[in-house]
């Protein structure tokens, strides 16, 4: 299934976060707070002014992005465990991150 956000709202992917401390203990599920960093999936055309004029969005597919720790709705698409929020909930961006590589199993 293909989802496209409407107006200025985005859809994030959650960066998952290593399960273990610095000196070795695994951190179960249910002691984890959910991470605050993630990936745009896909990005609305932007909001209309009150010229009802559209605003081009600041992010795009494929950048990593700061977001507050309440910020956006959980959805599930495909799946998927994904946020949709709007654009204005969005810290910035995390500049010169790459998709990490998907290791083999």
């Amino acid at each position: 299934m293909k989802f496209r956000p409407l107006g200025d709202r985005v859809v994030v992917r959650r960066v998952k976060e290593d399960q273990k401390t610095p000196g070795g203990i695994i951190i179960p599920d249910t002691a984890q707070e959910k991470p605050q960093e993630g990936e745009i999936v896909s990005v609305g055309p932007g909001a209309l002014d009150d010229n009802g004029k559209r605003v081009a969005p600041e992010v795009k597919a494929g950048d990593f992005v700061l977001f507050g720790k309440w910020s956006g709705t959980e959805v599930k698409i495909d799946g998927e465990e994904l946020l949709i929020m709007k654009e204005s909930d969005i810290m910035g961006v995390i500049e010169g991150k790459k998709t990490p590589s998907k290791k083999a199993a």
